[in-house]
C-alpha cells in the first residue's frame, strides 16, 4: 500500500549517475540548484544564471594589475607570438577586456556579437550594458597553448577619482564576474612601482572570497639590483597583507617575463626557478578544471543557501498591509542582527554570509513583499545535491584525471623550458656531467677513495654499517640517506665497492649544495664498470 514511499526515499538517497564530470555539474545546477536561485531572485543580488559554455569552458586565465606592469607582454611572452589588438607601450595602452582564445583563423569579434555567441562563456556580460561592450573583444589565433587554456587581459588600473568614473562601467563588478568563473587570476606588480592605487585597493576586495585562485607575479625584476629587490619584495608583502586578508601568505613569483636580454643577470637562477614553477601551476590548470568547476558549484550552493534564509526571513517580518516603508528600513538597518539569528537557528559559518553593507545597499532597490516564504523542498534538495551527489562526482572527477594524466598546456613559452641544455636544472646537480664523455664523479674520486679504505673494505666492498657511520657525518636526515643509498647499491648486494661509494658521497654533495636527488639514477652517473655494454 504504501511502497511509493520506499521508492521515493530511495531516489533521495541514490545519486544520480553522470557519464562525465560536466554533465554532471550542469544537470545539477539545472534541477537542483537553479530552482532555489531563481525563487529567491539570488541572480538579482549575487551572480547571473550559469549556463551549459560555464562548465564547458576551457580554463581561464585572468591577468590583473596597474597599468605599465606588462600584462599584455605576459600573454606575448607566453604564446610567443603576438595577437590581435595587442598593443604594449609604458602608457596606458590596453583600455579593452581582450578574451584571448583559440581559432582556426586569426581576428577579433567585437563584445556584442561575442554575448549573443552560446559556445563563449560570455554571455551574462550584457548586463554591464554597451559602455563595457564596446571596451570588450575576443582575439582568436590558432596557438597550441590556447588549446588548453584561454587568457583574459584587462586594462590597466589607474587611480583617482576622474578615471574610475569616465569608464562608464563598473570595472570591480566586472572583475568580480570574472573572478568567480576563471581558474587562476595573477595579480601583475611592477618592480618600480608598487603603490596600490584606491581603485587597485579595490579590485583586490572585489577577489576576496577567490584568494585561492590568485598568484601575484612580481614582473621587470631584472631591471633592479638583488639588495633593491630584497626590499621591493618585502614592501609589496607589507602592502598586499594590509588589503588581502588572509592568514596564508599569497604565492609571489619573482622574474622577467618577456623575451628581452635580462639587464641585471645576477638574479638568473631565481628568475628561472620562479618561472618554472609559475609554469607547473598554469600547466596543471587542465587537469584540475574539473575539480575547480565542481569547488565553484559548491561555493555557489552555499552562498543561494544563506541567501534564501535571508530573503524568507525578510519576508517573514514584513507587515502585509501598514507601514511597509518604515519596517523595511528597519529590517535593513537590522540586517547584521539577521544574520546573526540566521547563523544561529541553521549553524552556518559566518564566513557563507554575503557582504553586509553591499546587501544593505540592493535591498533599497527591492519590494520586501514579493520575496518569497521558506520553501523547505528546494533548499533540501540543494541538501541532497552537497550530500549524496557532490560526493559520486568527486569519484568521477579522479577517474577522468587518471584517464588524461598528461593534460597539461603545450606549445608557447612551455617548451622553451621542458627539454634540451636549456631546460631547468640541466647541468646542475644530479644532471652535472650529463654531456661529458668522462664519468663526473670520477673528478672526487681519489678523495672519496682514501675515506673508503679506512673503513675496513672485505672483498673491495664496505658493509652498510661502516658507510652509515661515514655517510652520517653529512648531517643529512636518515629518509634523505636511505635515498642516496638506495640508489648508490646499484647491484642491490647491501654493501658498496668504491665506485657506488663515491657515487654515494657525490650524491651526498648534490643535495648538500641545495640539489634534488633524482627518483631514479641518471645514466651519466652509473659507474662505467656497471654500465650495461650495448649487445
Amino acid at each position: 500500500m504504501f511502497s511509493w514511499l520506499g521508492t521515493d526515499d530511495r531516489r533521495k538517497k541514490d545519486p544520480e549517475v553522470f557519464q562525465t564530470v560536466s554533465e554532471g555539474l550542469k544537470k545539477l545546477y539545472k534541477t537542483k540548484l537553479l530552482p532555489l536561485e531563481e525563487h529567491y531572485k539570488f541572480h538579482e543580488f549575487h551572480s547571473p544564471a550559469l549556463e551549459d559554455a560555464d562548465f564547458d569552458n576551457k580554463p581561464m586565465i585572468l591577468l590583473v594589475g596597474q597599468y605599465s606592469t606588462g600584462k599584455t607582454s605576459f600573454i606575448r611572452y607566453l604564446l610567443e607570438q603576438d595577437f590581435p589588438g595587442m598593443r604594449i607601450g609604458p602608457e596606458p595602452t590596453t583600455d579593452s577586456f581582450i578574451a584571448v582564445m583559440h581559432g582556426t583563423m586569426e581576428g577579433l569579434i567585437p563584445g556584442n556579437a561575442l554575448v549573443v555567441d552560446p559556445k563563449k562563456p560570455f554571455r551574462k556580460l550584457n548586463a554591464f550594458g554597451n559602455a563595457f561592450l564596446n571596451r570588450f573583444v575576443c582575439a582568436q589565433l590558432p596557438n597550441p597553448v590556447l588549446e588548453s587554456i584561454s587568457v583574459i587581459d584587462t586594462p590597466g588600473i589607474l587611480s583617482g577619482e576622474k578615471q574610475r568614473i569616465s569608464r562608464g562601467y563598473d570595472f570591480a563588478a566586472v572583475l568580480e564576474w570574472f573572478a568567480e568563473r576563471v581558474d587562476r587570476i595573477i595579480l601583475l606588480f611592477d618592480a618600480h612601482k608598487l603603490d596600490i592605487s584606491d581603485e587597485f585597493s579595490e579590485v583586490i576586495k572585489a577577489l576576496k572570497n577567490h584568494e585561492d585562485k590568485i598568484r601575484v607575479v612580481l614582473n621587470k625584476a631584472d631591471q633592479i639590483e638583488t639588495q633593491q629587490l630584497m626590499r621591493v619584495y618585502g614592501a609589496l608583502m607589507w602592502s598586499l597583507g594590509k588589503i588581502v586578508n588572509t592568514p596564508e601568505v599569497i604565492r609571489v613569483y619573482i622574474g622577467s617575463f618577456w623575451s628581452h636580454p635580462l639587464l641585471i643577470p645576477d638574479n638568473r637562477k631565481l628568475f628561472e626557478a620562479e618561472e618554472q614553477d609559475l609554469f607547473k601551476d598554469i600547466q596543471s590548470l587542465p587537469r584540475n578544471a574539473a575539480l575547480r568547476k565542481l569547488n565553484d558549484l559548491i561555493k555557489r550552493a552555499r552562498l543561494a543557501k544563506v541567501h534564501a534564509y535571508i530573503i524568507s526571513s525578510l519576508k517573514k517580518d514584513m507587515p502585509s498591509v501598514f507601514g511597509k516603508d518604515n519596517k523595511k528600513k528597519e529590517l535593513i538597518n537590522s540586517l547584521g542582527e539577521i544574520y546573526s539569528r540566521i547563523e544561529k537557528e541553521h549553524q552556518i559559518s559566518p564566513g557563507d554570509f554575503p557582504n553586509l553593507k553591499r546587501m544593505q545597499e540592493q535591498l533599497q532597490a527591492h519590494d520586501l513583499n514579493k520575496f518569497q516564504p521558506l520553501k523547505m523542498k528546494l533548499l533540501d534538495s540543494v541538501d541532497d545535491m552537497l550530500a549524496h551527489d557532490i560526493a559520486q562526482l568527486m569519484v568521477l572527477v579522479r577517474q577522468e584525471e587518471t584517464q588524461r594524466p598528461n593534460q597539461v598546456v603545450k606549445g608557447g613559452a612551455f617548451e622553451g623550458t621542458m627539454n634540451g641544455p636549456f631546460g631547468h636544472g640541466y647541468g646542475e646537480g644530479a644532471g652535472e656531467g650529463i654531456d661529458e664523455v668522462e664519468w663526473v664523479v670520477a673528478r672526487d674520486k681519489p678523495m672519496y677513495d682514501e675515506i673508503f679504505y679506512t673503513l675496513s673494505p672485505v672483498n673491495g666492498k664496505v658493509t652498510g654499517a661502516n658507510a652509515k657511520k661515514e655517510m652520517v657525518k653529512s648531517k643529512l636526515p636518515n629518509t634523505v640517506l636511505g635515498k642516496i643509498w638506495k640508489l648508490a647499491d646499484i647491484d642491490k648486494d647491501g654493501m658498496l665497492d668504491d665506485e657506488e661509494f663515491a657515487l654515494a658521497n657525490h650524491l651526498i654533495k648534490v643535495k648538500l649544495e641545495g640539489h634534488e636527488l633524482p627518483s631514479e639514477l641518471p645514466a651519466h652517473l652509473v659507474p662505467p664498470s656497471k654500465r650495461k655494454v650495448p649487445e
